[in-house]
């Protein structure tokens, strides 16, 4: 059987989830729009999911878990895709667009 025979257990081919290259935590930045309905410019509260490389990998990756955290990056990832207009007579939602991730 693959896997089974003189190494580690049953997991020992098994790829390490890239998530536990990783530490996270949540951030708030203020972002200065402009709403497309009321053309008002604001700075809007939104949140991103900052993904920070850890200093070593995590333990009992293989050599193909080891490649990938050498290759790996920290980056953000926007949470928020929708913000509400500050004006009091417009309040109406707009999608934000452009790039969501970020590499830092």
């Amino acid at each position: 059987m693959h896997g089974l025979a003189g190494g580690s257990g049953p997991c020992e081919n098994a790829i390490m989830d890239e998530r536990q290259f990783y530490d996270e935590k949540e951030e708030t930045k203020q972002i200065p729009l402009t709403c497309p309905h009321c053309r008002q410019e604001s700075t809007f509260p939104v949140r991103w999911m900052v993904r920070t490389k850890k200093a070593q990998p995590p333990r009992g990756g293989n050599e193909e878990d080891r490649a990938k955290f050498a290759k790996a990056r920290s980056y953000m990832v926007r949470i928020d895709n929708m913000v509400a207009c500050r004006n009091i007579k417009c309040r109406k939602r707009f999608d934000l667009t452009g790039q969501t991730v970020f590499l830092i």
